[in-house]
């Protein structure tokens, strides 16, 4: 990696050819390292200081000792900013893509059911194949079960199993003894 810098008196002509130069370089060859995917393109952001600069410089009205340089085609229709558009996309998407999955990331959330406790009062809003348990008071004419811990032996009879994405841990095992209404 390595930084170059053009110093001297240049027209705005020969200013504008020199950047447009140095930029298509940095386009094309400072992609070559890890560390060059996040240099770059604050280098080429930085140059656009320099680019002010050069368009500051007033137009020569007395032609020099010698013909100015050929400025060429902008940076971006030359060949290296066409191939650098690619790296420069990938920069963008990334910098798009991060903070989009996160925001979504925080906006869907855990779909991971909210854990039952022993003790507690639930109701189902699914089937039984397909649970949807939800935790309610107690006192509540919503609640339809009871959670117990279940005994060695299993849930006494009539007690149903909850699933066990409604544990705490995920594995263990909570019955649900219906409750009498």
């Amino acid at each position: 990696m390595r930084f170059l810098r053009r110093k001297g008196a240049f027209c705005r002509t020969c200013g504008l050819a020199v950047f447009r130069q140095m930029q298509a370089d940095t386009l094309l060859q400072g992609w070559w390292s890890p560390l060059s995917a996040f240099i770059t393109p604050i280098t080429l952001l930085m140059n656009l200081g320099a680019l002010s600069t050069v368009r500051r410089i007033p137009q020569t009205q007395v032609p020099g000792w010698r013909p100015p340089l050929d400025p060429g085609k902008p940076v971006i229709k030359r060949p290296a900013g066409l191939i650098a558009a690619v790296p420069l996309a990938a920069v963008a998407v990334a910098l798009v893509a991060v903070p989009v999955l996160l925001v979504i990331g925080l906006v869907v959330g855990d779909d991971r059911p909210e854990p039952l406790t022993i003790g507690s009062c639930a109701r189902n809003d699914g089937s039984w194949s397909d649970q949807d348990l939800k935790t309610v008071s107690c006192g509540s004419s919503d609640a339809q079960f009871r959670v117990t811990e279940p005994p060695e032996a299993g849930c006494p009879t009539g007690d149903l199993l909850a699933g066990l994405e409604y544990s705490e841990d995920q594995a263990t095992t909570l019955c649900l003894h219906p409750l009498e209404r």
